[in-house]
């Protein structure tokens, strides 16, 4: 798979996590599925601070976006545009850590309920055993209902989502290192790879490079019948004279 193709790839994977993570961000507004909570203000912190619809969620989506435009024919499908997505994705690497320590955070202080009735805090903050392995702990909690189950459910999965995105977008950052330094291969029908050509004629057949002139014998299967260099280089400064389908041996 080129550099193209698997840019391609890891955008079309970013765009349901980035919306996996608005999602699920929202929907921690409405703790047990009821918006009086979230009129009162009584909400969870690390739900404030936005961690999936800011981090995870817009600034995972945008680069995701650029970062599939290079995998496709078009403006963004050159040496240029996969550097512009190493910046991108470094912005997408940003977001999905940012989402991640929120998530981290939500899961270790735990929700904001009401306990005895009558106080609203956060029982499980700051506790020397884990809320999360001792489920005896979570009828703390008086309101809203199943409040320690929606937190930790949600919270889970913007744990996942974020670090599968901080994984897609950091492995864009280094396929956009090898796509700015040998292109995206997202040329139209079976082109010859021009650092192949530069590499095996340059080096070992200087007299037929000089000319433009590729041994039939070191063309690789499957590309007999299609043009021998991508587009816009036939009659390029590198390539003077080219001879489109030389048959010769090497050496002659």
């Amino acid at each position: 798979m080129c550099t193209g193709q698997c840019s391609r790839c890891i955008g079309l994977s970013l765009y349901p996590l980035a919306i996996i993570s608005i999602l699920c961000n929202i929907l921690l507004f409405f703790p047990g599925w009821d918006v009086k909570y979230a009129e009162d203000d009584h909400i969870t912190e690390e739900v404030k601070y936005m961690g999936g619809v800011v981090g995870g969620g817009l600034m995972v989506l945008v680069p995701a976006i650029y970062i599939h435009m290079t995998g496709s024919q078009g403006c963004c499908a050159n040496r240029c545009g996969m550097f512009l997505s190493i910046v991108f994705a470094a912005v997408g690497v940003a977001g999905a850590l940012y989402s991640f320590i929120v998530a981290v955070l939500g899961l270790k202080n735990g929700p904001y309920c009401k306990v005895l009735g009558l106080i609203w805090t956060t029982p499980f903050k700051d506790k020397e055993d884990s809320y999360l392995s001792d489920h005896d702990m979570w009828g703390l909690c008086l309101a809203p209902d199943n409040v320690v189950e929606f937190n930790v459910g949600l919270f889970s999965t913007l744990l996942v989502t974020s670090g599968l995105q901080l994984v897609l977008c950091g492995f864009q950052m280094i396929n956009g290192l090898f796509g700015c330094l040998c292109g995206t291969c997202a040329q139209k029908g079976r082109a010859f790879p021009h650092l192949y050509y530069q590499w095996i004629c340059a080096f070992c057949f200087p007299q037929q490079y000089r000319y433009g002139v590729i041994p039939m014998s070191y063309v690789p299967p499957g590309h007999e019948e299609g043009p021998m260099f991508p587009p816009g280089h036939e009659e390029g400064p590198m390539f003077p004279r080219v001879m489109k389908r030389v048959l010769c041996s090497p050496g002659s």
